[in-house]
């Protein structure tokens, strides 16, 4: 959503620029965080601990935006742990100061209502390809959409993201060339 100049500042204004190393733990699910961060430089995994594995369920990648949506709304601990990939630079906002802007100017409250928006969607599209699509059509969609994403990531996340062993995952990628 197009912001006009003043709102641009205005969020600036609360705005703190962050440079961190790769294996940075940005979220712990032990931690209570309500800012949002926005990725300029870099590639992160979101991800939740079971008593067997992680399992990842969102990488996020420059120009995306990490919102860990429960501690952001309830300022709880977040159940989720979000790691940096690789050395990463990004913009983070706190929550409290960007609550009490919402209350002020009602073009940012729109701003953060379309971001909200637009974050659920992609939040949907994954649980439902997650539950409706074949993991050779999952990994076909990651390919098509993200195919950077292979020489970024390792190939037991991609697995993980997409609900398979890598083995599985080897047996799709021989089968798929691109």
């Amino acid at each position: 959503m197009p912001l006009p100049d003043a709102a641009i500042q205005t969020l600036e204004s609360i705005a703190s620029f962050i440079t961190l190393p790769k294996h940075h733990q940005l979220i712990k699910s032990t931690r209570k965080d309500n800012s949002i961060y926005f990725i300029t430089k870099g590639l992160v995994r979101a991800y939740t601990k079971t008593d067997e594995d992680d399992v990842t369920f969102w990488f996020g990648t420059e120009g995306d935006c990490i919102i860990p949506m429960y501690g952001y709304i309830h300022a709880h601990n977040s159940y989720e742990e979000i790691v940096l990939l690789e050395d990463s630079e990004l913009y983070k906002l706190e929550g409290d100061k960007l609550q009490t802007i919402y209350k002020e100017n009602l073009t940012i409250c729109n701003w953060g209502r379309k971001l909200a928006e637009h974050e659920l969607i992609k939040t949907e599209e994954r649980l439902i390809a997650r539950q409706m699509k074949s993991a050779k059509e999952r990994y076909s969609n990651l390919m098509l959409h993200y195919p950077h994403f292979l020489q970024r990531i390792p190939l037991q996340y991609i697995a993980s993201y997409l609900g398979i062993t890598q083995v599985s995952l080897s047996r799709i990628r021989n089968e798929i060339k691109f």
